[in-house]
């Protein structure tokens, strides 16, 4: 008997909605936050991006700002969405510095990471 997988969820135990085609963003490069074997970042939590936060993670060696065309990569700028690594929005969190999120765009596993009440406290939507 064939089997379908079910739909991933977001942190609200919903389907989860796609973060971003604008640049398009995810793990598999199709606009949703959702993660897999090979996703050793996981890239779950769905950001909208700040100045303050593209410094702050430029600072930690990760430069989300700068284009790598040879990855396909246009650079971010403050307002654009991005699939971050839920370590990364957390490490933000605790510093003072996390950008927004979109809840419903966030993959269930960014729980592993921060609390929903953590998320919520930035949420956009």
């Amino acid at each position: 008997m064939p089997t379908t997988k079910p739909a991933p969820k977001n942190v609200l135990g919903q389907p989860l909605a796609a973060c971003c085609a604008d640049p398009i963003t995810g793990f598999y490069r199709d606009g949703y936050c959702r993660t897999g074997p090979g996703d050793t970042g996981v890239h779950t939590v769905c950001a909208e991006m700040t100045a303050e936060f593209l410094e702050f993670t430029r600072s930690r060696g990760n430069d989300l700002s700068t284009p790598v065309p040879e990855y396909h990569f246009p650079g971010l700028a403050p307002g654009d969405r991005w699939c971050l690594c839920a370590a990364r929005w957390k490490e933000a969190y605790d510093a003072g510095v996390a950008p927004p999120v979109v809840l419903k765009a966030c993959h269930i596993s960014s729980l592993e990471f921060a609390t929903l009440e953590e998320l919520q406290e930035f949420a956009v939507d």
